[in-house]
């Protein structure tokens, strides 16, 4: 039996005329119901990648079939080291060579890679068609799905060229959650964990008691941690949408993190192992700043080990480690003239974006790195 819409959670991104759904449940990619409310057009292409593709596009296809004449798919490269112009442009000679007009929709169908270049992709192909997210990792389901924050790596910087670019829907089918390896599971743990010290401690709390359940993938308990991160994240980007204040604070442990990715090279690390090392770090920043007691931090620690996610930074460089952290960390969009500006925890379920002083940066990297 079909389920409806009305039967599972819901939560909305209020962004007027922009605004969309996030729908979350069991059951739900493959059901013709969730994409009912969907404009028609003749055509859909479907994006996805190399490993998701052969487990979910044909049922993807078959929901879709009886609303559009013509169903393309492209299946990309999984990893993020593909997310580049020559991937993008994968889409684009398959939305051209298939002579899709700005009607078609695009459907992004696997993890943040496939949905910050599909919606990339969306908002350039004839200068905006619609797309719909449906994102198949716990990272893409409690954060880059959701937004509209779009774009592809450059070789100096991740996400460095993007837009800000709406989807129509957003659906999170909790059962793809079930063929997710456990070390993606962890990098979206570090996505969850986050909301926590910058919004919610009460959720941090929850997360703590149930971070068990959450790595054995409850289906009650992973419901409720995607719903929550969708509430707040919903709530940031009503009030700030392109990231020009509030929002920042959504990255917090990614300005750390990013200098990870990049350092390493793309791939090296799980974007989620490198926000949740880049936590540990921020935080420790936010005490020798003064902002926060070393219990909260050593809490926050230990959540992160226990979600199996690195705590510990790797080295970026034998001669200069913290100095090529700093150079990374200076190609941020946060940063402004070449000062680096921080998302540092100053109260409870409080963050901020602050400078903070090379000398004292280098302290904390070094403190929170392997030794050289």
């Amino acid at each position: 039996m079909m389920k409806t819409l009305a039967a599972i959670s819901r939560v909305d991104i209020d962004l007027q005329d922009r605004s969309y759904p996030i729908a979350i449940g069991p059951s739900l990619f493959d059901d013709p119901l969730s994409y009912a409310a969907l404009p028609c057009a003749s055509s859909a292409l479907i994006v996805s990648n190399s490993t998701v593709a052969p487990l979910y596009a044909h049922r993807l296809e078959s929901a879709l079939r009886g609303k559009y004449s013509h169903i393309h798919q492209v299946v990309l490269p999984d990893g993020e080291e593909f997310k580049t112009w020559e991937t993008l442009n994968l889409i684009f000679d398959a939305l051209l060579q298939n002579g899709c007009d700005r009607k078609t929709v695009l459907f992004a169908l696997g993890g943040g890679v496939v949905g910050d270049m599909t919606g990339f992709a969306a908002a350039s192909y004839m200068r905006g068609v619609p797309f719909v997210q449906i994102p198949t990792t716990l990272l893409a389901q409690v954060d880059s799905s959701v937004g509209g924050k779009t774009g592809i790596n450059h070789p100096l910087g991740k996400n460095m060229i993007g837009a800000f670019y709406q989807p129509l829907l957003v659906v999170c089918d909790l059962d793809t959650l079930k063929t997710l390896p456990t070390r993606e599971l962890s990098a979206g743990l570090a996505e969850v964990i986050k909301y926590g010290p910058i919004a919610d401690l009460v959720f941090f709390d929850w997360i703590e008691a149930h971070i068990d359940a959450l790595l054995s993938r409850d289906p009650a308990s992973l419901a409720h941690a995607v719903k929550r991160c969708c509430e707040i994240k919903a709530s940031v980007v009503a009030q700030d949408e392109r990231e020009s204040g509030l929002r920042a604070i959504l990255n917090f442990g990614h300005t750390f993190g990013h200098a990870i990715e990049a350092g390493l090279g793309y791939g090296q690390w799980l974007h989620g192992e490198a926000v949740g090392c880049g936590m540990v770090m921020a935080a420790c920043l936010s005490e020798r700043l003064g902002l926060v007691d070393s219990a909260r931090v050593r809490r926050l620690k230990t959540l992160i080990q226990n979600a199996g996610l690195p705590v510990t930074g790797p080295v970026l460089d034998v001669t200069d480690n913290a100095g090529r952290y700093l150079e990374l960390m200076r190609l941020d969009k946060k940063s402004l003239g070449g000062d680096i500006r921080f998302v540092v925890i100053d109260g409870p379920a409080r963050a901020s974006l602050r400078g903070a002083p090379d000398a004292l940066v280098r302290e904390v990297i070094d403190a929170c790195c392997l030794r050289v």
